[in-house]
């Protein structure tokens, strides 16, 4: 599996998702399928603290504690759990998750330690000092952040560069061919500001692997479950737009001889800035079905046929400075940054 760098890391170009290990997938089949992605060349596994209220944490300690050079590690902190208890950002329940995951993990450091949305209810200088105090005690070797909005994440950056303190390395936003908001400003932002991208939902909930038709939605699939709130729910899912994506993607993946959802991985990989997208397999067989995208390369025509069908909305004032004034994206940033801790 081809490899790229992450802040101080190098990580395979597909990480490996474990919000369903201890729970929908039992915890052997679990560490099998952990197994199976660092023998294919993967290196890189997420997790959170709130998957299973600590369930995927426990679940990958054992193999941690046989295996824990061959991977980098990511968890994150935000949401409610029973250990330590609340919700939240405030440096002291930070600390607190911190050790717990810790424990859970059976680990002495954490890769990737990441903020899973923002706490409005903290200020933002509280939570990034506590962070950059995990990395100093060694707790933490670099920060991340997901589901932060553009001028959030912004905010963010300079603060931690103003400040002297350890600097998120990546973000984790939703990012599929059928939800590209991610397009308009958090993508240049990263790409300016030098942070990874590490998409979640890279297959739209399941959208993207082929299952789905205008005339078949499966019973037991995520879109066709989920409630209305969330992300994937069938009405902002399964929409003519979206099938159109799939039609291509089918189209392409016959031609390749390959998975719909690798052809739609292999867009993704090949999107500037784009790091290594989160796939969440629930099976083996699912796992199976991803691994190759990494060596599927893409010609321009389908990229383009791909693209066209469910584009990021046309809005001002992007339109107008690339329309009016030919802006482009910015590829690098000047910044000034203080030395801070490795």
């Amino acid at each position: 599996m081809r490899r790229t760098t992450l802040g101080p890391f190098e990580v395979s170009r597909l990480c490996l998702g474990a919000m369903l290990m201890g729970g929908a997938t039992p915890a052997d089949q679990a560490r099998a399928m952990v197994d199976r992605f660092v023998d294919s060349g993967g290196n890189f596994v997420d997790t959170a603290d709130v998957y299973g209220d600590g369930a995927s944490e426990r679940t990958l300690a054992p193999w941690l504690a046989r295996h824990r050079d061959r991977v980098v590690l990511a968890t994150k902190v935000r949401f409610g759990v029973s250990d330590p208890g609340g919700e939240g950002l405030s440096p002291e329940r930070i600390r607190a998750a911190c050790e717990a995951s810790l424990r859970r993990l059976g680990v002495d450091t954490i890769d990737l330690y990441q903020v899973h949305a923002p706490d409005p209810a903290v200020p933002l200088e509280d939570t990034l000092a506590a962070l950059d105090g995990l990395v100093r005690a060694g707790k933490v070797r670099a920060l991340g952040a997901s589901n932060f909005p553009a001028w959030l994440l912004a905010w963010a950056v300079a603060t931690q560069d103003r400040e002297g303190w350890a600097p998120f390395v990546s973000l984790q936003p939703q990012y599929s061919l059928v939800e590209r908001t991610a397009e308009l400003e958090l993508l240049p932002l990263c790409r300016a500001a030098g942070l990874g991208v590490l998409p979640w939902g890279p297959l739209g909930a399941g959208f993207l692997t082929g299952r789905y038709r205008r005339d078949r939605m499966p019973a037991d699939g995520r879109v066709s479950t989920a409630p209305g709130d969330l992300e994937e729910a069938a009405d902002r899912r399964a929409t003519e737009r979206n099938f159109r994506v799939v039609d291509a993607a089918t189209e392409i993946a016959e031609r390749h001889g390959r998975p719909v959802a690798q052809v739609a991985l292999a867009w993704l990989l090949g999107v500037p800035g784009v790091t290594a997208p989160i796939i969440g397999p629930r099976t083996p067989a699912q796992l199976e079905d991803l691994l190759g995208a990494t060596d599927l390369d893409l010609e321009d025509a389908e990229r383009a046929r791909l693209s066209e069908p469910a584009p990021p909305p046309d809005v001002s004032p992007h339109r107008m400075l690339r329309d009016q004034i030919g802006l482009p994206d910015v590829p690098t940033l000047r910044r000034h940054r203080p030395t801070t801790p490795t």
